[in-house]
This record gives structure tokens, sequence and C-alpha cells, in this order.
């Protein structure tokens, strides 16, 4: 059976720039000098029967360290990886969410590889709104097109 997660994309108008996203850089050795395809939504495994859009708010502040913002969530589609994952992704306005200070859950891996050595790695290593172009280019190509419907429902909004 494959793997299913759920996240939150938030994203915002810019005065005169467009829309933004929030996107998470991913942690660890593997992704830490990487920058395309680094980046993510929000997001992790649902835990049993949990319905999708509980599993993207515990995820949300489990790898983040804040909650949510309060608002409206719209279940934007489930989009598949070509690994067969698949991802339930949530949209809400996020106009106004600006934490001062985020605490990244971790997670503990063995490296260096081989090594018998076991460290602790932040999920996420840092946080950032980009517009939705520059977001394309960084996201990983399995949630690429999270951003196309965003993008496409929000000009049908307009």
């Amino acid at each position: 059976m494959a793997v299913v997660s759920a996240g939150i994309l938030l994203y915002r108008h810019d005065d005169g720039s467009g829309v933004s996203v929030l996107l998470a850089h991913m942690g660890g050795p593997f992704w830490a000098r990487k920058d395309s395809g680094a980046w993510s939504i929000p997001k992790g495994e649902l835990d049993g029967e949990e319905p999708p859009l509980e599993a993207a708010r515990r995820e949300f502040r489990e790898e983040l360290g804040v909650d949510p913002p309060a608002g409206d969530y719209a279940e934007l589609g489930t989009f598949v990886y070509g690994s067969g994952k698949r991802v339930v992704v949530f949209v809400a306005d996020g106009s106004g969410f600006a934490p001062s200070e985020y605490s990244f859950g971790t997670f503990e891996m063995e490296w260096p590889p081989r090594s018998g050595t076991r460290q602790s790695f932040p999920e996420v290593d840092r946080v950032e709104w980009m517009r939705i172009d520059e977001a394309a280019e960084r996201l990983v190509a399995g949630q690429r097109p999270a951003l196309q419907r965003l993008s496409d429902l929000l000009e049908a909004a307009r």
C-alpha cells in the first residue's frame, strides 16, 4: 500500500509582486548544500486512520514548531510522486502568518553512513515565503503540480 502524507500550503498575496507560498527547506546532511528540489510543503505521514487535515495540522506543528494559522482550509488535491507516494495538500490564506521564531522537529539517522554513529538532525532547517515561480524551481518535483493547481485556482478566482 502506498504511503500517504498530508501537508499545508500557505499562500499570500504580495503587494504588486503576485502570490507567495510558505515552503520549508529539508534538513539533514543530504539536503544541506542543495537548493533546487530541496524544498517542501510542510507535510508528513498520516497516523493510522487519522483524517488528512488533522495530520497536516499535526505535521505542520511538528516540523515547524508553531501552530498553523487559524482559518479556512480547502483541500487542493492529492498529488502522486513517481514512487507512488501520495500527498494530500490543503491550502489556506497565510496573510499575516509571521511567527517570530520556529522550533524545528528532529530525526535521527546513522551519520556518516556505515559509521555506527547515530546523529540527530532537524527535519527542516529554514522556512521562507517565496513567489510561486521561484518556488516551482526549488520545490521537490512531486509537489510542483500543487503549485500549478493553486495558481490556476487563484487565477480563476480573479
